[in-house]
């Protein structure tokens, strides 16, 4: 098959899917793994497509990808964020932790301190810390959306804005040059920008994958968190918009 066909039916494939796998791509064409990365790398240089670790899948500034796949997507990375903020958080401490797939994997790091008064809005992050009996868990009260297990809403908001904790983990769906931090739903913004207002020490943890990926709401700056965790250096504008406003950085 020429090649140009093959990456219109690769695009074509992404597009019906939201996201690809390469191991998908090379049983699907019945080509080398080398000659479909080959073929992605070309795609996103052109822009038609974000590659990922493992695949790739097209951004909607309207529309997030599946919680299915966003669990699946950069998870070594999201792994190595997670170990290295939990070095952070002292046993006896209180957390917000927000909704997304990156704060389910620092909930499951969690489990290894003592005694945390955990606030949430995320029954995912709440199933995992419940598992310790030393760990206590509030659930915030609003709508659950069942395509992830967030609770969102007015309500959750005035939940969350009745506590003060110590640390507030963010994660995160995109984050411009211009540092504004941007998410897909404007109710769950409002419970973050919340738990941020709330939180003595904000940390955010956002994978390589988030620099320059658009969403239509905007949550807030980045200079509003004290650390930002993330597994690859990011672009230039942000990292000095990162040093300006003293934000710590720590890449793993």
């Amino acid at each position: 098959m020429a090649q140009r066909r093959r990456q219109e039916l690769i695009m074509e494939l992404i597009r019906k899917n939201g996201f690809v796998t390469t191991e998908q791509l090379v049983d699907h064409f019945n080509v080398t793994p080398q000659t479909i990365r080959r073929d992605l790398n070309e795609l996103a240089k052109k822009n038609t497509l974000r590659r990922h670790h493992g695949g790739a899948g097209i951004d909607s500034s309207t529309v997030n990808t599946s919680y299915q796949t966003r669990k699946i997507l950069d998870l070594e990375a999201k792994e190595r964020i997670a170990e290295a903020l939990v070095e952070l958080i002292p046993d006896n401490s209180s957390i917000f932790i927000n909704i997304g797939t990156t704060t389910e994997t620092i909930a499951k790091a969690l489990l290894r301190r003592n005694n945390l008064q955990i606030v949430t809005n995320n029954l995912h992050v709440a199933s995992i810390l419940s598992a310790r009996e030393d760990c206590h868990v509030i659930i915030a009260g609003g709508e659950v959306r069942n395509r992830d297990g967030g609770i969102v809403g007015e309500a959750t908001r005035d939940f969350i804005n009745q506590f003060k904790m110590d640390f507030g983990i963010i994660g995160i769906s995109g984050i411009h040059s211009d540092g504004s931090l941007l998410d897909f739903d404007y109710r769950e913004v409002r419970v973050a920008q919340a738990i941020i207002e709330n939180s003595a020490q904000v940390l955010l943890a956002a994978d390589h994958s988030k620099f320059g990926r658009n969403a239509m709401v905007r949550l807030g700056n980045v200079m509003q968190a004290d650390y930002l965790f993330t597994d690859q250096e990011p672009p230039v504008e942000l990292r000095q918009l990162l040093n300006e406003n003293d934000v710590d950085l720590r890449v793993v």
